[in-house]
């Protein structure tokens, strides 16, 4: 008896020992840190960046904002289930949205990593901009469309050509486009003929390779990992 007793003891000690550890580590967790790990990374890559600022010209008359949530300019329907909503779309988002002055969404955009943009990803988001009324678009840096086709896209036809686009404000941006170009094919030669020599020097990366893997429960996110292979800013 003495020993159940004991035992029956021991046992609401350690509980109420675990319990109180929790709550410290619970509060622990919520303190205000004095020192952040945290540092400022760029807000958008360099195939990205070539395509801001292509549209800033091209969209001239109108506001681009950067990797908008589609969270911040949409809302549920009255009687439906806005946390689920909220939880299911929160991590949705364009590289760019285009609004006009008076903060109205007009379109969206999406940049292409070096592998691409998933199918699934843009179907997702045409199909719920598309029902929201909002143009969704997907602009290669390495072949960007005409300003007229997507001013046209955004604004309708005769607000593209209703805007007093004359023949020296196309030239215009017909020479950034061709900049961008220029651009776009030193950078990829440059990285080319880097990663010949890389290669030369390193005849096996395997174990480098294998070394460099995130360990298990971390995603292949940009706040993870570097947002572009090269840290070389914008020639301009």
């Amino acid at each position: 008896m003495f020993f159940a007793l004991s035992f029956l003891i021991g046992l609401g000690l350690g509980a109420a020992a675990l319990y109180g550890y929790q709550r410290r580590q619970a509060r622990a967790q919520r303190r205000i840190p004095r020192d952040w790990p945290l540092a400022v990374r760029p807000l958008v890559n360099n195939r990205e960046k070539l395509v801001w600022v292509w549209l800033s010209k091209v969209m001239f008359d109108q506001q681009i904002l950067v990797k908008l949530p589609v969270t911040r300019f949409t809302a549920p329907k009255s009687g439906t289930d806005a946390s689920h909503w909220y939880h299911l779309l929160n991590g949705v988002y364009c590289s760019f949205t285009v609004c006009s002055m008076e903060g109205q969404i007009i379109g969206c955009i999406d940049v292409p990593g070096p592998q691409g943009l998933s199918m699934g990803n843009q179907t997702l988001k045409h199909n719920l901009l598309s029902h929201c009324g909002i143009h969704y678009l997907v602009v290669d840096p390495s072949n960007l469309p005409h300003l007229i086709q997507i001013r046209t896209a955004f604004l309708g036809e005769h607000a593209a050509r209703g805007t007093g686009l004359n023949s020296q404000l196309e030239s215009q941006f017909r020479d950034v486009r061709e900049n961008l170009q220029a651009i776009v094919d030193r950078k990829r030669n440059g990285k080319n003929s880097a990663m010949a020599q890389l290669d030369a020097a390193m005849p096996n990366t395997s174990d480098y390779a294998e070394s460099q893997q995130l360990a298990p429960g971390w995603e292949q996110n940009s706040f993870v990992t570097p947002l572009d292979s090269r840290a070389a800013g914008l020639d301009r």
